[in-house]
């Protein structure tokens, strides 16, 4: 199943981020810690190119501890480059963020500047909630559902830090047919441009192989 969902407001935030960019210290990315590789939008990384960066694992209480750990050891690997394992439904994981932001760009004392940072990621990852809980109110909208978010917005957290809210953003064509499943299955994906059959039955291959004991109970199977 190729993927191509690239609507109108994906191409918009493209050009918006890239010209914002350069006024920007530190980039936040967000990504689905049950599908690292898939959810890795390969835009942010040209986007971003040497700027520091905080990689996020998103939905860690629904992923695979043992493999999520090997994910933040292979990402810390990348010049620049910190990851950290996070579940939204634990907010006191999200507050720790803004120190983490500290200590990639540290800002000399006396000096009153802020770190002026962007949040990025593929659609439904958990972006909005995870500014939510960082400005301590509801700012951005939050749904169930794909591309939420439809344009950028500036929050000033009062702690030293900006953060640049952007849309989710997908890239014009998912290639790997694997990864395209992947991000069907996790949400990331407009129900219009999928087959639910399709979907199910590479869910359904995926987990009988990597988790049959888990499924055989779940299912009551023999």
């Amino acid at each position: 199943m190729a993927i191509q969902w690239y609507p109108g407001h994906m191409h918009k935030a493209r050009k918006e981020i890239e010209e914002v960019m350069p006024q920007i210290d530190l980039v936040i990315e967000v990504l689905d810690a049950r599908i690292p590789y898939s959810s890795e939008n390969p835009m942010v990384a040209k986007l971003r190119q040497d700027k520091p960066c905080i990689k996020l694992l998103n939905k860690s209480d629904l992923a695979d501890p043992e493999i999520t750990n090997r994910w933040i050891e292979y990402l810390e690997q990348e010049q620049g480059v910190r990851a950290q394992a996070i579940t939204t439904l634990q907010p006191a994981m999200v507050r720790k963020i803004p120190e983490l932001c500290r200590k990639l760009v540290p800002v000399s004392e006396g000096a009153f500047k802020d770190i002026r940072t962007m949040i990025m990621g593929i659609p439904n990852v958990g972006k909005s909630t995870i500014i939510n809980t960082l400005a301590g109110r509801v700012i951005a909208k939050t749904g169930n559902e794909p591309a939420v978010t439809k344009a950028q917005q500036r929050i000033n957290l009062k702690n030293g830090i900006v953060l640049s809210d952007t849309p989710g953003i997908l890239w014009p064509k998912v290639d790997n047919e694997a990864s395209g499943y992947r991000l069907a299955v996790t949400g990331a994906i407009k129900d219009t441009a999928m087959e639910y059959e399709d979907v199910a039955l590479f869910a359904a291959a995926y987990f009988l192989h990597a988790y049959p004991e888990a499924m055989m109970e779940r299912y009551k199977l023999t």
